[in-house]
């Protein structure tokens, strides 16, 4: 596939630093451990996670986002060039500090995030206006990000004729949903699907009941739930589908549901079949979880390629 023939996605996201530290459980109140393993920092955030991941899809990717004026936001620059992505509408912010998540990662690879926003609450209406100039084929944006700046990404994509994609996390309660007015894709996980709707996707019928609840406050074409290791689930308003995941042994869930979106953005786009899409998805989404990390963790489309190869047989 040649450059020019390449679909090109937009994403309106966040750029963090991730201090990232291994402990057998979390403390409870007044409790002290001992970590066992060495503390790190290494590149995170949804909107840089989901960037890089499509980006090591083989998608032209445009990355609109705020680091701070920072050694950090210096860092996390030089690795976005490596990783060839479009930082025409990145932003050094002068009065903000980069970005910073704590992320403790327990045994077994579930973790607890922790994030202070820093310069990415000041990403702007007049930031991502002129990110459109690129002309995508899809924006994706999250929740990591002020509100202000999520509804004027969704507006901005309505009004072009650009589909949205949302992947609903960090989720609240009291986000406005309807303000997004259209939404082609919209990807909360379990807890986020529980935060928006008050309903838990533990079964197929729950599944269906979060489905249509999020499809009642806003108008979407394909609601796609991610449930961890059990696969994904679609609903379009009228039929409703379970994939099934792909049988891996998990070392770390950070930024497994952000390459998730990001494939299966890429993948939509390039298909329009959005079953294909969640396929193609779960495998990236299960080979993150194989490796520590964020953007460290995030498969090539070769890995990819081989991996539901080997798979399949």
């Amino acid at each position: 596939m040649t450059k020019m023939s390449m679909k090109r996605i937009l994403v309106v996201g966040s750029a963090n630093i991730d201090f990232l530290m291994t402990t057998p459980y979390v403390p409870a109140p007044g409790e002290t451990i001992v970590s066992e393993g060495a503390y790190t920092f290494v590149p995170g955030g949804k909107g840089a996670n989901t960037a890089v991941a499509a980006a090591k899809l083989g998608t032209q990717v445009v990355f609109c986002a705020r680091v701070g004026d920072d050694a950090y936001g210096d860092r996390l620059i030089s690795l976005y060039k490596e990783h060839g992505l479009d930082l025409r509408y990145l932003k050094v912010d002068k009065l903000e500090q980069t970005g910073l998540a704590v992320v403790l990662l327990e045994k077994g690879g579930v973790n607890r995030i922790i994030v202070y926003p820093g310069a990415n609450k000041r990403i702007n209406e007049n930031d991502i206006e002129n990110a459109f100039f690129s002309y995508p084929d899809a924006i994706i944006t999250q929740f990591e990000i002020g509100d202000t700046a999520v509804i004027s990404a969704a507006r901005t994509a309505n009004t072009e004729g650009v589909p949205l994609i949302i992947d609903a996390g960090p989720a609240r309660r009291d986000f406005p949903l309807a303000k997004l007015e259209q939404v082609e894709i919209f990807s909360p996980n379990e807890v986020e699907t529980e935060i928006l709707t008050g309903i838990r996707p533990n079964t197929l019928e729950d599944c269906l009941r979060a489905s249509i609840a999020l499809s009642n406050a806003v108008d979407i074409k394909y609601v796609v739930l991610k449930l961890g290791a059990r696969g994904c689930y679609i609903y379009d308003g009228k039929y409703c589908d379970i994939i099934s995941p792909f049988d891996v042994q998990s070392v770390d869930t950070t930024a497994a549901g952000d390459a998730f979106t990001a494939a299966l953005t890429a993948e939509y786009l390039r298909t329009g079949d959005i079953i294909a899409a969640a396929k193609y998805a779960n495998a990236v989404g299960a080979l993150t979880v194989t490796k520590v990390g964020a953007i460290s963790s995030l498969p090539s489309s070769l890995e990819v390629k081989s991996f539901i190869e080997e798979y399949g047989k």
